[in-house]
């Protein structure tokens, strides 16, 4: 009688997919539209920025730092950011007031009026900055008169912050406009029936709700004006440590062939407005909490 021996039967184990053919599969298998808004993104957003770290890579840390922190740099950080933020936080005052005079007030003129707050959008920022210099200029329609009072505004570090007023308001003023017009006016007359005055009527009913709007024009006013170029090249005096801003000392890095150097800035001011978007993104998301409470 033969005996058949069975041999033991091996376990077999499926093969891990590598993760990145795991990727691909998974993104292959998205919708289209997110296929296009990745790719888009991507070759607009993603690489550049990729290529402005990767140059800036080339320089070893140390020179980094030096070219980052040198004295010119500084000077200019500060004279671009603090006169961005100043320019941003007066157009959050007057572009709401605008926008509260478009929204609850009607004028002969109106409708020109209302284009007009969008004329920065559609004016080259070289023109905006020619017609600037030469209105605030001593000889200017508006610069004479500030003149015998010793104010001076054209080739000035006042001339850049004018600039960026000018170019950053109507961001400030065409996000709050929809809001204020989706207002109900029964909540301010139902304030007001119960003994509200207008000043508390407006701070404790209407900016509150209105508050992270109008940070939201803000931040916007506050990037437009960090990246403006057109404009303050040509009402600044391009002095540094005067009104030398950081775009305008990419531009000369660039003139000199120093590209890396001009990269250097560029990631420092790209890092810095990064940070305080976040924080004024921060401010935006704890006003929202707030007023839902």
């Amino acid at each position: 009688m033969a005996v058949s021996s069975s041999s033991p039967s091996r376990q077999i184990t499926p093969r891990k997919t590598p993760p990145w053919k795991t990727f691909l599969q998974r993104l292959f298998d998205i919708p289209w539209t997110w296929r296009i808004t990745l790719g888009y993104l991507t070759v607009m957003l993603i690489l550049p920025i990729a290529a402005m770290f990767l140059k800036a890579a080339t320089k070893p840390p140390a020179e980094f730092w030096q070219i980052a922190t040198s004295p010119v740099a500084l000077a200019t950080y500060d004279v671009t950011f603090t006169t961005s933020f100043a320019a941003a936080l007066l157009n959050g005052v007057f572009g709401t007031l605008i926008a509260w005079v478009l929204v609850r007030y009607d004028f002969p003129l109106k409708r020109l009026f209302d284009a007009t707050v969008d004329l920065p959008f559609a004016l080259p920022t070289a023109v905006a900055g020619l017609t600037l210099a030469t209105v605030y200029s001593d000889n200017g329609w508006i610069g004479s008169l500030l003149a015998p009072f010793g104010i001076k505004v054209s080739f000035t570090r006042l001339g850049v912050a004018v600039a960026m007023i000018f170019i950053s308001l109507p961001f400030v003023v065409r996000t709050v406009q929809p809001v204020l017009q989706e207002m109900e006016k029964e909540i301010e007359e139902a304030a007001w029936s119960l003994g509200a005055s207008q000043w508390q009527t407006f701070w404790k009913v209407i900016l509150p709700p209105l508050f992270p709007t109008i940070l939201t024009g803000v931040a916007l006013g506050f990037s437009r004006a960090v990246g403006e170029y057109g404009s303050t090249v040509i009402i600044a005096s391009n002095t540094p440590f005067k009104d030398l801003i950081a775009p305008v000392l990419i531009f000369q890095r660039l003139e000199q062939y120093d590209y890396s150097g001009a990269t250097v800035i560029g990631i420092v001011l790209l890092a810095i407005s990064l940070v305080m978007l976040l924080g004024i993104n921060f401010l935006q998301n704890w006003a929202r909490r707030y007023d839902t409470k």
